[in-house]
């Protein structure tokens, strides 16, 4: 690789002036991935000598920082592989029968070597990232298979005479170390009570208990009062004040751990020969601490009211003890482990600490799984008790036990194992089944559960139509008050995705898969997929998420200014604004969709080749969506029907109250709502009586005998129409004779009213008074009267009408 960046370099070098403003990007990144890439091979010979799980962690690390680099030193190659694409394209292909310029094809000549120098460093950059990750992916299997060789040692069986034949041999040179031990323990304490700075310890431990039991429990209770008095929402305070005990009870013990030893440091009191254990002593208050102050967060003993889990009041009390057992458990473990370790203890005697571990968590865990039944048999009996009185069983508890059954039955099986483990000599085995399955497991689970809650409830209640936010978010930026508390959902709901995440990587921590090699898998999801020369990923999503979200919220203003400013100053009706505003909304929200596509990368021509391939299974698929919705698009663009109209479909009549892509609306006289496809109104006879002209008309026929003046009625109709307030003068009232039939002349008389909706109130009360007047002027008014007579029909010829 070092050969090939000389190379690289040395082709870099003779670029003219024209077109090597990028040779220092292209050789710093050269030398960046040569770098790199010396650091894969030394990562490569170190592997097969690393023994240890710090030093493998240590191998990923920089393997990670190595993948890193290699990856920064590929995009910037690929920006300027970009430029020089760009000259090449600028400059053109060579012409047939065209001889270019010396100059010309001496560029062309360079930015070809150029481009193939960039290509290859590209190339060997991507190999180098690929050669990484697989050295990455073989240190972890070796840890792996390291930790099932350990899981798989055998010790002699603490019931076996050797174990303890063992721990007797090795006893006195045990015991030896520890003399030798606490005699320069004792040695440095001398030496720091000589100096004359022991005051400085007896402080440190005053300032240590001081914070470790009157400033916690002081802290405690200001949040407890801060929640009661201040905290908004009645979850808030409960996860709020949780998370509160949590981190006053880890903080202020850890910090008094740090004050006690910070001060027998700056005593002189130890030396470096007890600097482990030091070290070690924090960490295991803080442990212990984090495990206590969790376990009384989620329990709430005295504070029912204030309990996360929904548990009594009497298994809390039963859990608690439990809690601080595995607390004290995990410290003693932290500490002894390091211990051991510094006082160099024989393998025997750290094989026999580690089986007297394995035993008290052990009896430990089955103490706690025993409290666990016995609750649950009492929980049991009670609830039959209740059962048997109210005659109805208790719903919902089914469930839950069968659920905590299946978990406690299962912590038996690996309590039980772990026992086996431990007779039969698999010290390892066993006290990784009691440190990691059971205890890890259940600090991870417990510690995401609050803050699971904790997060929920706080993102919910700032992120609510009814909080101070959420009244600035309606008020300020117009966004309604259901699209906030959907917002706040939707963002409760990521935020707990990822921290499911983080879960599920401290989850498999132990497992061999460490914090960085699982993160670096995580990373490599979040890297995406690629399909064709689009790479979909995690981040790209949400960036296209944010680009929709900016979008939408463009049209919204735009769609606002138009319906409240623009559209009032033009001369369109009600009808129009709506058509128009409706057609700029959805261009609008697909102008906001495709904006959003392309920031994923996708291009035009690509998001046209997708909807082509989506039109054919939407003709095949959606045929009658798709003609309602181009039906839709007519109507609002032709207006054959639009809001306001009187429109009768069939035997139906109402008015158009809204017309959408898909159907239009109709208000019945009977206040129902007729939904019509638009489909319907383009493709069948629609009668619109206020399309044209919003004029309505009224007609009336009735019949008077033959005997009377026919200008006599005409004047009287045409007097009743003038008198009415609805019919209109112009166009003028009309009375025609129609027929003369039977003895009766029909007349057929017509008025308008102002509006089609108006005409048959106005004709009701016109044939009303018609019907007086004539009643008083004693003429017979009606119709052409039917008359039904029976023929007899000729026998011979059946003729109803005779020879």
């Amino acid at each position: 690789m070092a050969r090939c960046a000389a190379v690289l370099l040395a082709i870099i070098s003779i670029g003219e002036p024209a077109i090597a403003q990028g040779d220092d990007v292209v050789a710093n990144a050269v030398v960046e991935l040569v770098g790199a890439s010396n650091e894969v091979r030394a990562v490569e010979k170190a592997a097969d000598n690393a023994s240890t799980r710090e030093e493998r962690s240590a191998l990923t690390d920089r393997l990670s920082a190595a993948r890193a680099t290699a990856t920064k030193s590929d995009e910037m190659l690929d920006t300027q592989m970009a430029l020089v694409d760009a000259k090449i394209t600028e400059i053109g292909p060579v012409a047939p029968g065209i001889v270019d310029a010396p100059d010309i094809a001496a560029q062309r000549k360079l930015l070809a070597q150029r481009r193939n120098t960039i290509d290859s460093a590209i190339r060997r950059g991507k190999l180098l990232i690929v050669e990484a990750q697989q050295l990455a992916d073989r240190i972890a299997a070796d840890q792996a298979a390291e930790l099932g060789r350990s899981w798989a040692t055998r010790n002699p069986s603490p019931l076996t005479p050797g174990f303890w034949a063992a721990l007797i041999d090795a006893g006195p040179r045990d015991v030896s170390r520890f003399g030798r031990f606490l005699e320069q323990i004792i040695r440095d304490i001398g030496h720091g009570l000589a100096g004359g700075h022991w005051w400085i310890a007896i402080a440190s431990a005053v300032v240590a208990v001081a914070m470790g039991w009157p400033a916690r429990i002081a802290l405690r209770e200001t949040g407890r009062r801060y929640a009661i008095d201040a905290a908004p929402g009645h979850r808030v305070r409960r996860s709020g004040y949780a998370m509160w005990r949590l981190v006053t009870g880890t903080a202020l013990p850890t910090l008094a751990a740090t004050a006690l030893v910070q001060g027998l440091r700056w005593s002189g009191l130890t030396a470096a020969t007890a600097e482990p254990m030091l070290s070690a002593f924090v960490f295991a208050v803080g442990m212990g601490a984090f495990i206590g102050a969790l376990g009384a967060a989620l329990l709430m003993r005295s504070q029912g009211s204030w309990r996360l889990l929904p548990i009594g009041d009497d298994v809390a009390r039963a859990l608690l003890p439990w809690a601080w057992v595995l607390a004290i458990l995990t410290s003693v473990d932290i500490f002894l482990s390091a211990s051991v370790e510094t006082m160099r203890f024989s393998p025997v005697a750290v094989s026999g600490a580690d089986a007297a571990l394995a035993a008290i968590r052990l009896l430990a865990i089955g103490g706690l799984l025993f409290t666990l039944g016995r609750l649950r048999t009492r929980a049991r009996i009670a609830d039959d008790a209740r059962a048997d009185e109210d005659g109805t069983a208790i719903t919902g508890t089914g469930a839950a036990r069968a659920s905590v059954g299946i978990v406690t039955l299962l912590a038996w099986l690996v309590t039980l194992a772990g026992g086996v483990a431990l007779l039969a000599g698999y010290t390892n085995f066993s006290l990784f089944l009691t440190r990691i399955v059971i205890e890890w497991l259940a600090i991870v689970v417990g510690t995401f559960y609050l803050l699971l809650t904790f997060i929920d409830d706080v993102v919910t209640t700032i992120f609510s139509a009814e909080s101070r936010p959420g009244h600035l978010l309606a008020r300020g930026v117009g966004i309604r008050p259901g699209a906030i508390d959907q917002f706040g959902v939707l963002l409760s709901g990521v935020l707990r995705l990822g921290l499911a995440v983080v879960a599920v990587v401290m989850l498999l921590t132990p497992f061999g898969s460490g914090v960085d090699s699982t993160v670096e898998r995580f990373g490599t999801v979040a890297d995406g997929i690629t399909i064709g020369d689009v790479s979909i990923s995690p981040g790209a999503i949400l960036r296209a998420l944010a680009v929709l979200l900016v979008g939408l919220t463009l049209a919204r203003l735009f769609l606002r200014w138009l319906n409240d400013r623009y559209l009032p100053t033009t001369s369109m009706d009600i009808s129009g604004r709506n058509s128009f505003a409706l057609i700029a909304r959805y261009i609008t929200i697909i102008l906001a969709v495709l904006w959003g596509i392309a920031s994923l990368g996708i291009g035009m021509e690509r998001i046209a080749l997708m909807l082509s391939a989506l039109s054919v299974g939407i003709g095949f698929g959606l045929q009658a969506i798709t003609q309602n919705f181009v039906s839709g698009l007519i109507l609002l663009a032709e207006r054959p029907v639009k809001i306001g109209d009187l429109v009768r479909i069939g035997t139906e009549e109402g008015d158009v109250k809204r017309i959408s892509v898909r159907s239009t609306e109709i208000e019945l006289a009977d206040h129902s709502t007729l939904i019509v496809p638009n489909s319907e109104l383009i493709t069948k006879s629609v009668l619109n009586k206020t399309m044209a002209n919003a004029l309505g008309r009224l007609q009336i026929q009735f019949s008077v005998p033959i005997g009377i003046e026919p200008e006599r009625i005409r004047r009287i109709v045409l007097d009743i129409f003038e008198a009415e307030a609805a019919i209109l003068d112009s166009p003028a009232a009309v009375a025609f004779i129609d027929n003369i039939a039977d003895g009766r002349i029909l007349f057929n008389c017509f008025a308008h009213t102002s509006s089609a909706r108006t005409a048959y109130p106005a004709r009701s009360a016109a044939l009303t008074a018609i019907l007086q007047r004539l009643a008083e002027e004693h003429i017979d008014v009606g119709t052409v009267p039917q008359q039904l007579k029976i023929v007899p029909i000729d026998a011979d010829t059946k003729n109803p009408f005779g020879k």
